[in-house]
């Protein structure tokens, strides 16, 4: 149960990232992508999205 969730977390936290540099985002202050929560990613891609409260799905 622990590794699905571990999982979904990652799996989201990829989906994020590879979304954000689509849209040219590669950093948050001086911290790489790679290096921001999931919790902070989400709110960087809200962000770049416009405002708008569309996250992406986790497959």
């Amino acid at each position: 149960m622990v590794n699905q969730l571990k999982k979904a977390v990652e799996t989201k936290r990829n989906q994020l990232i590879h979304q954000l540099i689509t849209m040219d985002v590669y950093k948050k202050d001086e911290r790489h992508l790679f290096q921001l929560t999931l919790t902070d990613l989400e709110e960087e891609y809200e962000k770049a999205a416009g405002g708008k409260n569309f996250l992406p799905r986790v497959k």
